[in-house]
């Protein structure tokens, strides 16, 4: 009989170095530009009214060949819950026996917040001082907590549809404030980062400065960004199947989107294809989530368990 290493979700956030991580997402990124993973679109099961539970797998060589489920339920906050729950698994890309199994609620979320850091780091102007982070989920304290690390900011600014939460969020970094719209919040910053479960955008051309980056992580169930932005931005993606796919594989901002307009994020990283080519160019980072950040994250995590002896071992 063979073992599986079980990580719970408090060792898996115990053992993921959020620096390493940044590298590790920005080298998957230039790996899947180049060609040589194996990632098939995403699919999902849907709840009607509810949310969907998510398929995403993938193959990453030299980094992992893994699994992950992942649940999406916006209304889990009424619930206490996480609106995105999910498990990983992370195979032998020798042989295909299974490795490890582990929580991958913690990992969606610092994979998230730090893809779009990474895109931020190559995208946003290298004197950006004013970061919005608009959400205060999940999301949106991933973002408090990459973001910081690619720019010294000197002003973060929190918005929330719940004032609540938005002051909890703010209280987590010494920089950050709340305010009292989103619109507050994105006029005059150099870094947009749009955080919410919103079914309609939530910002609009009109309130962004010359030069700003705009992120978007959310839109899972509708477009959180408005046309007019993507319009007159240059924009970037993980992967070009997010405007050839429909959802939830592609994004719902991007159908219809010419595709020829889309800069994948390691192509910039490679040096293959320019990013910002002005200071006063808005550029615009549309995430739909991939699977090789997933393997990026777990292999960490997976290699850090074995040289601490951590998790436990669970006969197969």
């Amino acid at each position: 009989m063979g073992q599986l290493l079980y990580l719970s979700g408090a060792e898996v956030e115990r053992l993921l170095d959020v620096d390493a991580l940044l590298d590790a997402l920005g080298a998957a990124l230039v790996t899947l530009s180049a060609g040589t993973t194996s990632v098939p679109p995403r699919v999902a099961a849907r709840v009607a009214e509810l949310g969907l539970l998510g398929a995403m797998v993938g193959y990453v060589p030299g980094v992992g060949l893994e699994a992950k489920l992942v649940s999406v339920f916006p209304r889990n906050h009424q619930r206490g819950r996480p609106s995105h729950q999910g498990l990983i698994a992370l195979f032998d890309e020798e042989d295909g026996t299974p490795l490890a199994l582990m929580d991958g609620t913690y990992i969606t979320s610092i994979r998230t917040g730090g893809t779009a850091a990474v895109a931020a780091r190559a995208l946003a102007r290298e004197d950006a001082k004013v970061l919005a982070i608009l959400g205060a989920g999940v999301q949106g304290e991933s973002h408090l907590q990459t973001f910081p690390l690619v720019r010294d900011f000197a002003e973060i600014r929190v918005a929330s549809r719940d004032a609540g939460k938005a002051a909890g969020l703010a209280a987590r970094h010494p920089r950050a404030r709340v305010s009292s719209s989103f619109e507050e919040a994105v006029r005059g910053a150099d870094v947009v980062a749009c955080c919410t479960d919103a079914h309609e955008p939530v910002i609009r051309r009109g309130w962004l400065k010359a030069g700003a980056h705009v992120s978007s992580v959310g839109g899972t169930f509708g477009p959180e960004l408005d046309a007019e932005t993507l319009a007159s931005g240059s924009v970037f993606v993980e992967w070009r199947g997010a405007g050839t796919n429909a959802p939830p594989a592609g994004a719902h901002e991007l159908q219809g989107f010419d595709a020829d307009r889309l800069t994948e994020v390691g192509e910039v990283l490679s040096g293959a294809r320019p990013g910002r080519r002005s200071a006063d160019e808005i550029t615009v980072y549309k995430s739909t989530g991939h699977a090789v950040e997933d393997a990026a994250a777990a292999r960490l995590v997976y290699d850090r368990a074995c040289a601490e002896g951590a998790g436990v071992q669970l006969l197969l």
